[in-house]
């Protein structure tokens, strides 16, 4: 391998060495990590899927990925809020950008399932960067044939359960109806998390409802906080097999202004992650970090947000391998 990366007692390969490479030179992958072909094996991948054809007023998030990446140079290897080195504990690769056709939303749907499939294995966990919010589906379909029925929690700051846009069944804003008519995800134990601003009706919280969903709102957090939070969602998911997904404007716009739907009140970074760390006891095997479109982002806002949150996620994946 051309680059110097940090090699570990257990044979693990870790990131690029800060020390003897600057953190803005080398390979752009997610946290100077192995790129898959660079090592024999690996415990999880993180995967780009730049695809927005699914979106419903502004593009970009097709070009999440790159910005995600560009964002992710700085982290480091020890994670002191959860106390765990990620990728000394768990071999963790970028395993690049799934090749999607951008005129035909079902094929595109099928090549990220495809992809997911191939990388979850006998069930490997994934990181998936968006890419908007429609990836979510295909890799639902992916975890559930690797797990049977998921536990989704969904931070949003919408119910992404509507049921057509202009008579297209599959955009960003219908992937979890499909999912839960497709029977991906556990009815009764899924959860959305930081919802807010206007709705089309009172009807789709009732249509939400019926699907099997449960609403954590964010005016949520001003009542119950963080720890009020977290405990709803460990009693609505149980133990079953959770996937992760998070759409950035689940953050309010003054943390992440770089993405196609932004609405106001939304949670803190600060809040999001610690939310995240206390759900170290779930079972996750997967997740999702959607909707970072970098043209509508300032000095980076967003992606350093989308980038922390992986990080985090994986930490959370890596005890777990």
């Amino acid at each position: 391998m051309s680059e110097e990366y940090v090699r570990y007692s257990n044979g693990k390969v870790g990131q690029v060495d800060g020390m003897r490479s600057p953190r803005y030179a080398g390979f752009p992958t997610f946290a100077r990590l192995p790129r898959r072909e660079d090592v024999p094996d690996f415990d999880i991948a993180v995967l780009g899927i730049p695809f927005d054809a699914g979106v419903t007023y502004r593009p970009g998030a097709r070009f999440g990925p790159s910005a995600i990446r560009a964002a992710s140079r700085l982290l480091r290897p020890y994670n002191p809020a959860q106390d765990v080195s990620p990728f000394e504990v768990a071999q963790v690769v970028d395993a690049g950008d799934v090749v999607v056709n951008p005129f035909d939303i079902t094929e595109g749907l099928d090549a990220i399932c495809a992809a997911a499939t191939e990388l979850i294995g006998p069930g490997r966990p994934l990181v998936a960067l968006g890419g908007d919010h429609t990836i979510s589906l295909p890799l639902l379909r992916a975890l559930h044939a690797a797990h049977g029925p998921i536990a989704l929690v969904h931070f949003d700051a919408h119910l992404d359960t509507w049921d057509t846009y202009f008579g297209a069944p599959c955009t960003h804003g219908t992937p979890f109806r499909r999912a839960s008519e497709e029977g991906l995800v556990a009815k009764g134990h899924s959860a959305h998390v930081g919802i807010r601003g206007p709705l089309y009706d009172r009807r789709d919280l009732l249509d939400d409802a019926d699907l099997g969903f449960t609403c954590i709102h964010a005016r949520d957090l001003d009542t119950i906080g963080v720890p009020g939070v977290v405990e709803r969602i460990r009693a609505r998911v149980g133990d079953l097999p959770v996937h992760v997904s998070i759409d950035i404007d689940v953050l309010d716009p003054a943390f992440a202004p770089g993405t196609g739907t932004p609405e106001a009140g939304g949670l803190t970074s600060r809040e999001l992650l610690a939310i995240l760390r206390g759900m170290s006891d779930l079972k996750l095997v997967g997740a999702d970090i959607v909707e970072v479109a970098p043209a509508y982002d300032h000095a980076e806002v967003t992606a350093v947000a989308a980038a922390h949150l992986a990080y985090d996620l994986i930490s959370l994946l890596a005890v777990r391998t």
